[in-house]
């Protein structure tokens, strides 16, 4: 199960984690992606928190976090090989992984159809 964010970001949820990217509309608004800040391990962030910069060919961009909880595993791959956000930014290019205290909180946010909607 997929949700989405006005922001434009995808949350997946797998065991006891929520995993995070950008949605393949938000990387073909970003063009060509060129670098990729991601945060630590171990970060507590909560909602609305800068937590990963992208830059691209066209904007740097700031990621906000979708949701409170703690980070606890990045993307390494992104950092030596920024194209994959606009190469599979939906599967392979996911940004970070959250522990997340309310998984609740989600379900306010947009399926896949809702942000599919979004974006018309």
């Amino acid at each position: 199960m997929m949700k989405f964010t006005e922001e434009h970001e995808w949350l997946r949820v797998e065991g006891d984690v929520v995993v995070v990217g950008i949605t393949a509309h938000a990387a073909e608004q970003l063009g060509d992606v060129v670098f990729v800040e991601l945060p630590e391990v171990g970060t507590t962030v909560s909602l609305d928190d800068e937590i990963v910069v992208i830059e691209s060919v066209k904007a740097a961009s700031d990621i906000l976090a979708p949701l409170d909880g703690e980070v606890t595993e990045v993307n390494e791959v992104l950092v030596d090989d920024p194209s994959k956000v606009n190469e599979d930014p939906e599967g392979e290019a996911w940004f970070f992984k959250l522990s997340v205290e309310d998984i609740s909180s989600m379900d306010d946010m947009m399926d896949e159809a809702a942000y599919k909607r979004f974006i018309a």
